[in-house]
């Protein structure tokens, strides 16, 4: 094991410890270990099952950066909370106190982000085993022999025994994730969820790269048999994961991701899949990883006695999850990488039906939707509420965005313009009326049009001018049903369907009204128009 241990040790960084650390342990001795500590069971096929606690996702409002004069201009304050450098002291130093009196710790040192020139060299401290198994699985591994040279940029010390003091710390509650960046220390305590981890190296990098000229991405992204990359931006249930699962096309990663001058790279080593009522048909790659060593699976129930796992029961949480190393998925790029995109997909879930299953975006039409960043909510489980919420999550990840969402905006309209990026709004939500009228666009629909939206041929095709949203939706589609193309033909009331339109769109211009100050006035102009109710569906125009 020397050859795992570097020579900058924790004592180089000014943590004292007592404790038995272990230094870069790999899968199957971490396996053992969170076993022989009693911290999950392994299941019949392989898989490390664990619990989280009552933390089974992220505590997003526990989440703080210290405010001083490195972040003081540079962090979109709106949307993340402070705390103050004397609070973060007297937080560092009781998390210090704890390392040092802790009986043993795990350290992983790993880097975020697959491209040598632009990735961040990231040390984890953890009190449990299984926890160093999932940030190893999920961020890049070094080779072995880099491990003996290695200095961390970034610290994190995940503790999840460790309770905040809010009087002391500033905290809203016992749990905390503080987020030093002068420093260059994040400090985890108060939950056992292991995504805090994950997220806070995707919240470094998403810091870091712009500064770059890197974009950092909330997004799945692919490659084609001709070296055609793609990525899909796109909330929780938009269909992200599914769609760039495609066993015609190579995986590059399924969450996180770079856009350099030269390539598009995955932030990560893993994937971290949900897994409630994951489907062998529909999700066959996600699937086959339940059956593997290697695999850490979150909340999901096990036999105790047979260790078979059942995949539909949310008894523990409905955010139940599997992290595995992307190696686990067959046509996975060697490199985690790929060439610079040639297409742009930005998936949204539409409850209300308003949307056409594909549009072909300007650039400034582009910009107007990565900054809202639109899905729908479905109604809640009360009797007689049918009415979908509208989500607008700016960037499609505004949690994880610590500079104004205008800079991340600006590079993606920056490199769509220089690279000839085709840009497409996919629906993957509901067509023929609303949640509770309508039904879900057809899978087989979606993939065919995004087939041909990837391939080339859509671009051929004659499009109309969308009467609402002024983005280009084509009349005609060989292997798609026309008449969903026409979200208001499918509709048997066209005033309701021309009241709901209005509403989405009001919605979308009053989320919008925050960015118009950062951005020019052809976004602005990109912005959708109130028709009124007698809108009607808009004139054919021939292919750009």
């Amino acid at each position: 094991m020397a050859n795992r241990v570097p020579a900058f040790g924790l004592a180089e960084q000014g943590l004292m410890t007592g404790a038995e650390v272990a230094w870069n342990l790999q899968t199957p001795q971490l396996v053992e270990e969170a076993l022989r500590r009693g911290e999950g069971l392994l299941a019949k096929d392989g898989p490390l099952v664990v619990r989280t606690g009552k933390h089974t996702g992220r505590s997003a409002q526990d989440k703080y950066i210290v405010r001083d004069a490195e972040t003081e201009n540079t962090i979109w304050w709106d949307n993340n909370r402070s705390m103050t450098p004397d609070q973060f002291a007297a937080l560092k130093a009781d998390f210090l106190k704890a390392v040092g009196e802790s009986d043993s710790l795990f350290v992983a040192d790993l880097y975020g982000g697959s491209q040598p020139e632009h990735r961040v060299r990231v040390r984890v401290v953890n009190e449990l085993a299984w926890h160093n198994l999932f940030i190893r699985t999920l961020l890049v591994r070094p080779e072995t022999a880099e491990l003996a040279g290695f200095e961390p940029e970034f610290t994190i010390i995940d503790l999840p025994s460790f309770r905040a003091n809010p009087e002391r710390h500033g905290t809203r509650s016992e749990t905390v994730i503080a987020v030093n960046l002068t420093e260059r220390m994040i400090l985890i305590g108060g939950t056992a969820y292991a995504g805090e981890m994950k997220k806070s190296v995707f919240g470094i990098l998403n810091y870091l790269l712009p500064a770059e000229g890197v974009m950092p991405m909330h997004c799945s992204a692919n490659i084609g048999a001709d070296g055609d990359t793609a990525v899909f931006f796109g909330l929780s249930g938009t269909g992200k994961t599914t769609l760039s699962a495609d066993a015609s096309r190579t995986l590059i990663g399924d969450d996180e991701h770079g856009w350099s001058d030269t390539a598009v790279f995955n932030f990560e080593g893993g994937c971290y899949a949900k897994m409630i009522r994951l489907s062998p048909d529909a999700e066959p790659e996600i699937f086959a990883t339940t059956k593997k060593f290697g695999t850490v699976l979150e909340n999901v129930v096990i036999d105790p006695e047979t260790r078979e796992l059942d995949l539909d029961d949310a008894t523990h949480a409905e955010n139940t999850r599997g992290a595995y190393p992307i190696e686990f998925i067959s046509n996975c790029s060697r490199e985690n990488m790929g060439p610079v995109p040639r297409n742009i997909v930005m998936l949204t879930a539409d409850a209300f039906g308003v949307l056409p299953p594909i549009a072909r975006l300007t650039p400034d039409q582009a910009m107007y939707h990565f900054l809202s960043g639109y899905t729908a909510k479905v109604a809640g489980t009360e009797i007689g509420v049918t009415e979908p919420e509208a989500t607008f999550s700016t960037c499609f990840g505004a949690p994880f965005m610590p500079r104004h969402p205008s800079v991340y905006g600006n590079l993606l309209k920056d490199r769509i313009a220089k690279g000839g990026v085709t840009c497409w709004l996919v629906n993957t939500g509901w067509t023929g009326g609303k949640y509770g009228v309508g039904s879900r666009m057809p899978i087989k629909a979606t993939r065919a049009l995004l087939n041909a939206a990837l391939d080339g041929s859509l671009n051929g095709a004659t499009f109309r001018t969308d009467e609402n949203f002024g983005f280009e939706v084509p009349v005609a589609v060989p292997g798609v049903d026309s008449a969903i193309l026409d979200p208001r033909a499918t509709w048997a009331d066209k005033a309701d369907y021309d009241s709901t339109a209005a509403k989405l769109v009001k919605l979308f211009i009053d989320n919008f009204a925050k960015f118009e100050a950062h951005v020019d006035a052809g976004v602005r102009e990109a912005a959708p128009r109130a028709q009124g109710a007698q809108a009607q569906a808009g004139t054919p125009q021939p292919a750009a």
